[in-house]
């Protein structure tokens, strides 16, 4: 299969359940060449099974439009020319949790991001101990933020790649992770303050609609709606082709898939793609995670 599978930490296998527009593990954007990083995918994927294996008890960071409250400023912070403010790790407070170090709860270091996986170390009357799977360390978080998940084995996990526009879909059966789907798609775009790039991490897939409702830009008048989507973190869905009102006719695919990033937040894919993660993942046991 190309990339020294075999050589990888972790046993990858093809075995597509979802095969319309299907990319090679290396292939053309223009002049460029574009791949499958697999190399750092089973770094993730090895990285994974050693994390669930030290740890016992698993949750879900949650704030989903600061529905737990909104969080206290963090010890060092930015506000942007968009008056979004943010720690000096570029989360924004909107939707942030916050995280505190082990020896002072006053105020919170960082923000973690909605919908982040973590491992749940203890528990005090208002505090979990936790740890980011994204970038470790121990952590304070105050109990209205988290969802306790449980023990749980981590089955099937979904790549977005920022770098190479593409997305895989992985399946553990065994030993071995079988490839479910190989698909471009667009990630988000960095120009504030409507469109921002999809945040790197590790996340849960938290809801599903089969119709995610969209505004039109800086205004409160529904603009259309993105079919079969998936929601990871924040406001960014992994989701099928945008329909614009006053149509309302699904649209299979758009030339723009694969190319660079260019939409809201959402990780945009072919629809009939975007239908198959939505049978196929399960709320609060399939892992979605954005890299470069």
């Amino acid at each position: 299969m190309g990339w020294g599978w075999n050589s990888f930490a972790v046993k990858i296998e093809k075995k597509l359940l979802y095969d319309k527009h299907t990319l090679q593990d290396t292939y053309k954007y223009g002049k460029l060449e574009r791949r499958f990083q697999w190399d750092k995918i089973s770094v993730f994927l090895d990285s994974l099974e050693a994390f669930q294996e030290r740890n016992d008890g698993y949750g879900m960071l949650r704030n989903y439009k600061n529905a737990n409250g909104v969080p206290p400023l963090t010890r060092k912070y930015v506000t942007n020319k968009y008056k979004q403010i943010q720690d000096t790790f570029g989360v924004n407070r909107y939707q942030g949790i916050p995280l505190y170090r082990l020896d002072d709860v006053r105020v919170p270091e960082r923000y973690g991001r909605d919908g982040a996986y973590v491992s749940v170390i203890s528990d005090s009357a208002d505090y979990f101990q936790v740890i980011p799977a994204t970038f470790g360390g121990i952590w304070h978080v105050p109990k209205k933020y988290m969802k306790l998940i449980g023990p749980l084995s981590i089955k099937k996990v979904i790549f977005v790649d920022r770098t190479n526009q593409n997305i895989a879909t992985l399946e553990q059966e065994g030993a071995t992770w079988l490839v479910r789907s190989m698909n471009p798609i667009t990630t988000g775009a960095n120009r504030p303050p409507y469109q921002q790039p999809t945040p790197p991490g590790i996340y849960f897939i938290q809801r599903k609609l089969s119709e995610m409702l969209f505004l039109k830009d800086g205004s409160d008048e529904e603009g259309g709606f993105a079919p079969y989507a998936s929601r990871f973190t924040g406001g960014a869905y992994l989701h099928g082709v945008p329909v614009n009102y006053p149509d309302n006719k699904l649209i299979e695919y758009s030339w723009t898939l694969g190319t660079t990033p260019r939409s809201h937040m959402c990780v945009r894919n072919a629809t009939s793609h975007a239908k198959f993660m939505y049978d196929w993942a399960e709320v609060e046991k399939t892992l979605v995670i954005v890299f470069d």
